[in-house]
């Protein structure tokens, strides 16, 4: 019974971290790779590094995005930061 008593605020501080840190970082981790799965040509999207581009061609772990008329690159799905929403 000691022993239980002991061990009871450790598992209450467990299940406390568990729903305060780990399972919105995992809630948000999938909304974000289903954001990424549903990117298609013609998205606006912001990549991690503040870019915003136009998706251009979608490959299996790349896109090709347009930063303007003339420049199109290639960068990892990783990079996509967020879809940029139309505001109008």
């Amino acid at each position: 019974m000691e022993i239980i008593s002991q061990l009871l605020p450790f598992v209450i501080l467990i299940a406390i971290m568990y729903f305060v840190i780990i399972r919105p970082q995992q809630k948000a981790a999938k909304n974000h790779q289903e954001m990424i799965e549903a990117l298609k040509k013609g998205d606006k999207i912001v990549t991690v590094g503040g870019i915003i581009s136009v998706i251009y061609k979608v490959e299996e772990k790349f896109l090709s995005v347009k930063i303007n008329d003339d420049i199109i690159v290639k960068i990892t799905k990783e990079a996509v930061a967020r879809k940029l929403e139309d505001e109008a």
